[in-house]
């Protein structure tokens, strides 16, 4: 149903990555949601109120915050669609996933709120009628809630979107409620037993699990996740297609929202060759990132000497010492400096984003390195950071 309506109001469905497509696709599923969980709703309640369940309560209350939640997500994607100004020149798409936050905060409350019904009906339990009314409805909803989740997520990955991805989470986490809230019924039907407050407590854990994971994703990328491996190997594919790239280095992405993403990296030139050829290189490399991976790149050049076998030899020498230690380590812009008595060796070394060790207490360990394997060899060392794992 979302691809038919998005063929009769959308004028061109094949690029999803168009911010004019990516929105009207998060409209119309976002208007679908909220139309479907209003009649949710009324339904739940209505069978809530025939059968005196608060586990179906609760389900058709949870229905209506998940109609809130797609407003939210309605107007999230309104407020990322819109174009950079002065104030905010990387444009608008975080807000994006500042309203995937918002969907989760609401599963996470309506999680809490489930758990107190549920704990007191468990204390006080009251009679449950399993009226036909209340299975129907509650099969009904289980079927509506396993086509929103899979046209969520289906649209979600289409247009790389973390609400879209909060949303049909929500919309499985409600499946698997309903369906718990159904089997408490049919317990009570058939055994007589009272597993409405039990059940409530179980649904009521399982969306506080699924909110906990959604707000995890959505909170992330506005944190500063490290890029998808991926896309860092695409990254590293195209950059060192090009022959004249010795290295690629200290490479960052920069994501201002699904569609908007920079990057910035070091790129080792050969040092003797011309400074306008590999001006003209790096500008290309940057058009090609672009046009592949439409990603604005800013790349800085450094120059390195690849004609001295002895530097060479050094710094293979060097590399293979630490990487031993820790092979997620690794080192560049090596140069030697040797004078009459000692030898000096600059180079910069790239931290994982998991060491515990300071830059400091880097410094020092490298140097107690090359004390322990070179004799009159001193290390001056700069530390990076790996900001891609």
């Amino acid at each position: 149903m979302i691809e038919l309506l998005a063929k009769l109001l959308l004028k061109d469905t094949s690029d999803s990555k168009d911010p004019a497509v990516r929105r009207g696709y998060g409209r119309i599923s976002c208007i679908v949601g909220i139309v479907l969980n209003i009649i949710l709703f009324a339904g739940k309640y209505m069978a809530g109120m025939l059968s005196r369940s608060v586990a179906v309560m609760a389900d058709s209350f949870n229905n209506l915050s998940d109609a809130g939640s797609s407003v939210i997500t309605l107007v999230g994607f309104q407020m990322a669609g819109k174009k950079a100004d002065l104030e905010h020149p990387f444009g608008h798409g975080r807000v994006e996933y500042l309203s995937g936050l918002i969907v989760s905060a609401m599963i996470l409350v309506m999680g809490v709120e489930l758990l107190r019904t549920s704990v007191k009906k468990i204390i006080h339990p009251e009679t449950v009628d399993t009226s036909l009314v209340a299975f129907v409805v509650l099969i009904a909803a289980i079927c509506v809630k396993l086509y929103m989740a899979s046209y969520n997520r289906k649209i979600g990955k289409k247009i790389n979107s973390a609400a879209m991805k909060a949303t049909a989470a929500d919309s499985l986490s409600d499946v698997v409620a309903t369906s718990v809230v159904f089997l408490s019924m049919l317990i009570t039907k058939f055994t007589g037993r009272n597993v409405d407050g039990i059940c409530g407590v179980l649904v009521a854990l399982f969306i506080l699990q699924t909110g906990y994971g959604a707000a995890k994703d959505t909170l992330s990328p506005l944190l500063g996740q490290a890029p998808r491996p991926e896309l860092v190997e695409q990254i590293d594919q195209i950059v060192m297609s090009h022959g004249q790239i010795v290295g690629m280095h200290d490479l960052i992405v920069h994501d201002y929202g699904p569609g908007r993403c920079m990057i910035s990296l070091h790129a080792e030139v050969p040092g003797d060759g011309g400074i306008y050829e590999m001006h003209d290189l790096i500008d290309s490399i940057e058009r090609e990132l672009k046009e592949k991976l439409d990603c604005d790149a800013v790349i800085h050049m450094d120059p390195i000497n690849v004609n001295d076998a002895e530097v060479a030899g050094m710094k293979q020498k060097v590399s293979d010492i630490i990487t031993a230690e820790n092979d997620r380590m690794s080192i560049h812009d090596f140069r030697m400096i040797k004078g009459p008595t000692h030898t000096n060796v600059v180079f910069d070394i790239v931290l994982p984003g998991d060491c515990k060790m300071s830059d400091e207490e880097a410094k020092r360990w490298v140097s107690e390195l090359m004390e322990k394997n070179f004799e009159n060899v001193y290390a001056i060392v700069n530390v990076d950071h790996d900001y891609t794992r």
